[in-house]
């Protein structure tokens, strides 16, 4: 109880309280313990992480990655892949260039890699697959199709921690912290800002439910006034009318 009483972020508590009542019901199958000691402490709710990258960021971290090197060339692609379609670390570090048609222009996500565990098909820009040719074209000769298009320069895998530590060293250079989920969190927020339906986005991030898509996305203070001077009743109600009422003279 001491344990749980010290001072933390709710997210630390909720691990914490997860994690203990989990030991403590194996306890009590085991015999060791009667009752739950955890039981009737409740999870916290805490405050949602607004990811708002500015965009003239975004623009200046796609610059950044050296295109003349494999690493610059992978790194080029993660970032066009994420913002395109919100692939998760490790779904886009998995991907395979049989997972690639660069026909019908669509990338398959497999079942064995998805967090959900199903397959799942999103579409990609031009400019996105144009990047994994690329990336693919630079690839060894000797390296086989089972290693990941994202791989590191040995042809290994590139783990999610090796894609932080890359981002760090980007967001040095940009002063702003960068994590790979906070691309995920900016594709999901500017997918609903550019016109992009609730249902689309859910598929695309592949989530079972909306209610998972909700907690990616928090919009603005700013993003609320954009969209009530869109979406107002009193635009149909009170139509606003343009007229000048008086001009002051010099």
């Amino acid at each position: 109880m001491e344990y749980m009483a010290q001072k933390m972020k709710p997210a630390t508590y909720n691990l914490r309280l997860v994690y203990l009542k989990a030991f403590f019901k194996w306890c009590i199958g085991e015999g060791y313990l009667q009752k739950n000691p955890l039981d009737g402490l409740k999870r916290r709710k805490a405050e949602p992480r607004i990811v708002d990258i500015d965009t003239e960021i975004l623009q200046k971290l796609l610059h950044l990655p050296h295109k003349s090197t494999f690493a610059g060339l992978r790194d080029y692609g993660l970032l066009l892949i994420t913002l395109d379609t919100g692939l998760r670390p490790k779904e886009a570090c998995s991907l395979l260039i049989n997972d690639i048609n660069f026909r019908t222009l669509e990338i398959t996500v497999r079942a064995e890699v998805s967090k959900t565990g199903s397959t799942r098909t999103l579409p990609i820009l031009p400019i996105t697959a144009k990047a994994i040719k690329d990336l693919i074209n630079a690839r060894h000769p000797a390296w086989k199709e089972n290693i990941p298009v994202f791989c590191s320069s040995e042809g290994t895998f590139f783990t999610k921690d090796s894609w932080r530590s890359r981002l760090d060293m980007y967001s040095k250079i940009l002063g702003t912290h960068i994590r790979p989920y906070d691309l995920r969190h900016t594709f999901a927020v500017m997918y609903l800002r550019n016109g992009g339906l609730e249902l689309g986005l859910q598929r695309t991030l592949g989530h079972t439910t909306l209610f998972m898509t909700k907690t990616y996305v928090h919009f603005t203070n700013k993003d609320m006034h954009d969209m009530n001077n869109i979406a107002s009743p009193l635009n149909n109600l009170l139509p606003q009318k343009n007229r000048v009422r008086k001009i002051r003279r010099p």
